[in-house]
């Protein structure tokens, strides 16, 4: 036994001889398939152990047509969410007998469609994704032709019919910005990013335009996106192609229209991934009626808006409250603790996890499921009714 250790890797024949039974009845207990008593399997495993014997994995794969292991791409690993969402999935894998492969795309199409290339390479068993545009998805759909398992995490495709795991963003939405309606506060901003790379630069060109209308509104004195101010008051660009951002924007459009409020895109600004979110809410802060509260869309973005209020000498919540997406750590650190609509990241990632593995192993409904989790409003120290003033 100690020859096979140091001159060689121990092999199946090894275990065979070392168990006293025959190859193919090695080989079955070792990949716990097919018929072998009892007291053969333990013998088995433990020549197994004490040769130090480790599984070829690329012969098992081929002889069972799986590898064992999940890709996950995600759009932005330094974002909280994914990143709790990202344990939740590796956790869940683990449990289930599955190792991950994990890719970040930044939010870009051309990076996704690499990833998921990669991923088929790597002969992966299923996918989960975070699609980074709910329009430009014909690598996807070759996934779903190429008969590759897939879950979508987080955000929805209208046009192909999958699993996905989501929130309730609409609903989660509009009941935050209820709140802040029930505050007393009617001048609410909301500030958001999105938008893949193929996305931007139809949605750059979009800001454009708007800057230039902006522009003429502060030439003439004001401005810009008010009535009165020798301008069209400007109209925000819908949420880029993600699910998650259109559906939160429909829930803050919903919330005001119920209020009573005909013109909620007034203080709507959407910025692409990798805007400078404070860049827009500063934009906000800047109008001559500027909103006295402010929804953001993740946690990131939150960052920015915060930085913006205290570049511009505001305090929250006394001059602007404020209500964000996702529950991350220092949401409740700093002070004043912010409001957060908490979503169940890791849950939400451990459902895509058991989702995709009942499709693999035929364990699942025929017809796609579509998972959606309750969010939590936790509410802070971030709110207040408007100023006085």
């Amino acid at each position: 036994m100690t020859s096979h250790r140091s001159q060689r890797p121990a092999t199946i024949p090894d275990v065979a001889r070392e168990a006293g039974v025959s190859r193919s009845t090695a080989s079955r207990a070792l990949a716990d398939y097919g018929s072998v008593s009892p007291d053969a399997r333990e013998r088995v495993h433990a020549a197994a152990a004490s040769l130090g014997y480790r599984p070829n994995q690329l012969a098992r794969s081929m002889i069972t047509g799986r590898t064992h292991t999940l890709g996950v791409v995600v759009a932005d690993i330094q974002n909280p969410f994914f990143a709790g969402a990202t344990r939740g999935i590796a956790d869940a894998a683990r449990a289930a007998g599955y190792q991950v492969l994990l890719a970040n795309t930044d939010e870009d199409l051309t990076q996704e469609r690499s990833a998921v290339k990669m991923l088929r390479d790597k002969h992966v068993d299923g996918i989960i994704i975070a699609p980074a545009s709910s329009s430009s998805t014909a690598h996807l759909i070759a996934l779903r032709e190429a008969r590759c398992p897939l879950v979508l995490l987080d955000r929805e495709v209208p046009s192909l019919d999958t699993d996905t795991v989501t929130v309730d963003n609409r609903g989660a939405a509009e009941d935050a910005v209820r709140r802040l309606l029930e505050a007393g506060h009617r001048r609410i901003g909301m500030v958001t990013l999105g938008g893949s790379g193929e996305d931007r630069a139809t949605q750059q060109g979009q800001h454009g335009e708007a800057d230039r209308h902006r522009a003429a509104g502060r030439a003439d004195g004001g401005e810009g996106p008010q009535r009165g101010h020798g301008t069209e008051r400007r109209r925000a660009e819908p949420p880029a192609q993600v699910s998650t951002g259109v559906e939160r924007a429909e829930g803050f459009r919903a919330a005001l229209h119920a209020a009573g409020l005909k013109d909620p895109d007034t203080y709507v600004r959407v910025g692409v991934h990798g805007q400078d979110p404070a860049a827009l809410t500063t934009e906000l802060l800047r109008l001559p009626q500027p909103p006295t509260a402010l929804f953001t869309t993740d946690s990131l973005i939150a960052l920015g808006a915060l930085s913006a209020v205290q570049e511009a000498g505001l305090r929250v919540p006394d001059d602007v409250s404020l209500i964000t997406f996702d529950d991350a750590d220092w949401t409740s650190v700093i002070r004043p603790r912010v409001s957060v609509v908490a979503q169940p990241v890791q849950e939400l990632g451990a459902r895509a996890v058991r989702a995709l593995v009942a499709r693999i192993e035929g364990r699942s409904q025929a017809h796609p499921e579509h998972i959606v989790l309750d969010t939590t409003f936790v509410s802070r120290d971030s709110v207040a009714p408007p100023p006085s003033r």
